[in-house]
């Protein structure tokens, strides 16, 4: 163990929720190692605990075919200096965080010099794109799974992996303080408070920001008493607190900087982008509303690979439509208006919700920063 005291990671986490996971993971590591050092690319949470950032994360953070695209020169450019700086450096281990579009190249290319590498979250093989396991058998050393049923999944494509838990669960407490969340965020102890959450990335808020903003409207000529509330990256507070300017919302949305857990937490219902944030919502036993838009090519193109009908984590994983689910064409203002209302209105079936989110909160509970430094440890010595 001493001889590895000094040991320096490489890490990339692509996006929010990548930078959130990568965090947990480093604890692990810096108590495992704690004269350890990391570099790559991260958000707050990773330059939190140390990380040495090469490049910015908001360089990754785009989703969709066409705004993949849009951004291929840039984003290629950063992965093949990327590579080249771990290569010259000699970094004796990557971790790639999710954004499997990135890493999964650059760990490939990366394995076949040498460098030992592990993929954390296994890409959603099981949901769409099966055939991307035949790029993560070339890219892994080792994976590290935050749902149950992944590892024999990967075991039958000759992958090694390990169930580390989701991270969020052991963060995220099994009863949440309503109360304390809405005194931390100034909010009044008996409002109806709903948060609307349009997603972390500029191209989610390309396409999510005004129908969110417009069903808020919606929602407020229905329920004048209710109190909206909109947590924003720090680099995108700017451009969120201009599109609601610009929106029949002016003045009635409290825009917050980050503490996107808080505010779920201090509301009664969240209006939600399908992605990592739905899980946090229902970790935190929130009724939700799923939506998204994207370019009509790239939702083509998605829809023709789904295995599955659910899109939310809270739907895959429940394996039925807990929640509501609102996709493209589907996600008009009125309908997300309509949805997000119906919630308030339902108490049993928000409590039964609300149990279901807590089995499933029970199931992904583990010590994440053990497992993933013991597996990490097991790469480091083969």
């Amino acid at each position: 163990m001493a001889q590895q005291a000094g040991q320096r990671f490489a890490l990339v986490a692509g996006e929010a929720s990548g930078d959130l996971l990568a965090g947990l993971l480093l604890d692990g590591l810096k108590t495992r190692w704690p004269g350890m050092t990391a570099v790559g690319i991260g958000g707050p949470h990773m330059q939190k605990r140390g990380l040495e950032t090469w490049w910015p994360q908001e360089k990754l953070a785009v989703r969709g075919y066409v705004e993949v695209l849009r951004h291929y020169a840039e984003i290629a450019g950063i992965r093949r200096r990327l590579k080249a700086r771990l290569l010259d450096e000699g970094i004796g281990i990557f971790i790639g965080i999710d954004a499997p579009d990135f890493n999964l190249d650059l760990e490939a290319g990366l394995r076949e010099r040498g460098t030992k590498t592990v993929h954390f979250v296994c890409p959603s093989i099981w949901a769409w794109r099966p055939e991307r396991v035949h790029k993560l058998r070339a890219a892994a050393d080792h994976v590290l799974c935050i749902f149950p049923f992944e590892p024999a999944l990967l075991a039958g494509h000759g992958i090694a992996a390990s169930y580390v838990g989701h991270p969020l669960a052991n963060v995220i407490p099994m009863v949440t303080d309503q109360a304390a969340a809405r005194r931390a965020l100034g909010l009044d102890a008996g409002a109806s408070v709903v948060a609307l959450l349009p997603g972390s990335r500029r191209s989610e808020l390309r396409y999510l920001a005004d129908r969110f903003l417009a069903a808020a409207a919606l929602m407020q000529q229905a329920r004048p008493e209710l109190h909206f509330i909109l947590p924003a990256l720090p680099s995108l507070r700017g451009e969120v607190e201009q599109l609601v300017a610009a929106s029949a919302m002016k003045g009635r949305v409290q825009v917050i900087e980050g503490r996107s857990h808080d505010a779920l937490a201090a509301c009664d219902v969240t209006l939600i982008a399908s992605g990592t944030a739905t899980l946090e919502a229902a970790l935190l036993k929130r009724p939700m509303v799923i939506a998204y838009n994207m370019h009509p090519i790239s939702a083509a193109v998605m829809r023709r690979m789904r295995l599955q009908p659910w899109v939310g984590l809270p739907n895959i994983l429940c394996g039925e439509f807990v929640v509501p689910e609102l996709m493209q064409e589907a996600a008009t203002p009125r309908a997300l208006a309509e949805a997000t209302l119906g919630w308030l209105s339902m108490p049993a079936k928000v409590h039964a919700l609300q149990q279901r989110f807590c089995e499933l909160h029970a199931q992904l509970q583990r010590d994440t920063p053990t497992l993933c430094a013991d597996a990490i440890q097991k790469v480091l010595e083969g």
